[in-house]
């Protein structure tokens, strides 16, 4: 079974305190939050909306915590990437130009919390102005194989960004996925 959902409201607010200081007014971008869903019945892609204003200046970077997290079985991964017209318009770029979202990110410390570091590369100068509730991001999700020789660690992941270079031991998990 895939399923997008939130990440709770605790978990939301600890990730953009280093942004925005307001508390009250993160609990109420929490409430107005909306799951990822298909523009149409033949889009693959699932586009994720934007939990809060945004205006990014070229060469500027944010890391945008989206709220949620998405549970999926083992063996399918979620890709994500900017909108196709955000894209080419402003050159808008995921700092790792594809997240991957494995599936056991979900049961990770902060929550399998998904969030996106965009950068807008413009190169005409264009500012990128989106409101809270506008689409960023799509997500596709793909199922994946194996080698046939495959060792599979067993270790569990812990945190996000960066996990699974570190041991267990020490790893406090505070990391999002920060694409």
């Amino acid at each position: 079974m895939i399923v997008f959902e939130k990440v709770s409201q605790k978990q939301f607010v600890a990730d953009w305190v280093d942004q925005q200081e307001d508390r009250e007014a993160l609990e109420q971008v929490y409430d107005q939050i909306h799951l990822p869903k298909r523009a149409t019945a033949g889009s693959a892609g699932y586009d994720f909306y934007l939990p809060a204003d945004l205006i990014l200046a070229p060469g500027e970077s944010i890391c945008i915590p989206t709220g949620i997290r998405v549970r999926m079985p083992a063996g399918v991964v979620l890709l994500l990437m900017p909108r196709s017209g955000l894209g080419t318009r402003y050159r808008l770029q995921l700092a790792n130009t594809i997240g991957v979202i494995d599936s056991d990110y979900y049961g990770a410390l902060n929550e399998g919390h998904i969030q996106a570091t965009l950068t807008n590369d413009s190169k005409e100068g264009k500012v990128l102005t989106l409101a809270a509730g506008d689409r960023f991001m799509q997500g596709i999700f793909m199922p994946y194989l194996l080698c046939d020789d495959d060792q599979a660690e067993t270790g569990q992941r812990l945190g996000g960004l960066g996990s699974t270079d570190q041991a267990p031991s020490g790893q406090d998990g505070s990391q999002g996925a920060g694409l």
